[in-house]
């Protein structure tokens, strides 16, 4: 049964563990079913959206995949109480200032997570929601040599700073976006503006559409056990593993230009 287990507490081989990176920077570990200390495990790396926390991996990973990653959630690195006061929640910073202090924190979990379990170095994936997907591309294109591929659902394009800054390196990492098919007319907009400069731009891009108001929408609290959740999540599963075997689809692609017009 997964569950979270306090840095306090013995670590007794848990499904799925919360221990802290450093001060005041907890993060989420996932250990896949039947975890097999000789095989050398693709990460994802989930980024949660805002007002959430790092325990929202043991509600996504079980239907990403129970057995082939092992999964690492750092928190954001904004707190903000709650309006009852007693519980925190958490934020991703926008300014692009604040980018290194998110890197450090990201790049601290996957060095917990190799601590802890045998990773592929070169199969590190960055996944999130909503504001956490935005955080997870700006990382990607940032650092684009630390990971093989990029997905968010329902968080667009950062806006802050020059994201493609490095784009003759960047355009070597496959992108995922999902977003809801019946958004509103400034959502559909931003989508489309992110597909044509993304193609513009030579990036190889995955664009799913759920009939759904915002992909990140259906992934928030509670929302992981929905059936259009799941397909979300399974969705994810299926790319990254295609990446893996080189199985990779052309269809996507061509779905996406043609929403792009």
């Amino acid at each position: 049964m997964n569950r979270l287990t306090s840095a306090a507490l013995p670590t007794c081989t848990p499904t799925i563990d919360r221990h802290a990176v450093a001060p005041l920077a907890p993060c989420g570990l996932f250990a896949p079913l039947h975890y097999e200390r000789n095989y050398a495990y693709p990460l994802v790396v989930w980024l949660h959206d805002d007002d959430q926390d790092e325990q929202r991996l043991r509600a996504v990973m079980p239907h990403i995949s129970m057995r082939n990653y092992v999964g690492v959630a750092p928190r954001a690195t904004i707190g903000v109480s709650t309006p009852r006061g007693n519980q925190r929640r958490y934020r991703w910073p926008v300014a692009e200032r604040h980018l290194p202090a998110v890197e450090q924190r990201v790049f601290a979990a996957i060095e917990q997570a190799e601590a802890r379990f045998h990773i592929a170095a070169h199969r590190v994936f960055l996944a999130g929601t909503g504001a956490g997907g935005t955080m997870a591309l700006r990382l990607a294109l940032h650092a684009p040599e630390r990971f093989a591929g990029a997905l968010s659902a329902g968080g667009g394009l950062p806006s802050e700073g020059a994201p493609l800054a490095r784009l003759l390196h960047a355009r070597r990492i496959p992108l995922w976006f999902a977003c809801g098919a019946d958004g509103d007319a400034d959502y559909t907009r931003q989508v489309c503006d992110n597909l044509r400069l993304l193609h513009a731009g030579g990036f190889e891009v995955t664009l799913r559409q759920y009939p759904a108001a915002h992909a990140a929408v259906m992934l928030r609290d509670g929302l992981a056990d929905q059936p259009m959740s799941r397909q979300v999540l399974a969705d994810m599963d299926r790319w990254i593993m295609d990446l893996i075997t080189g199985a990779r689809a052309t269809a996507p692609a061509r779905t996406a230009n043609r929403a792009a017009r």
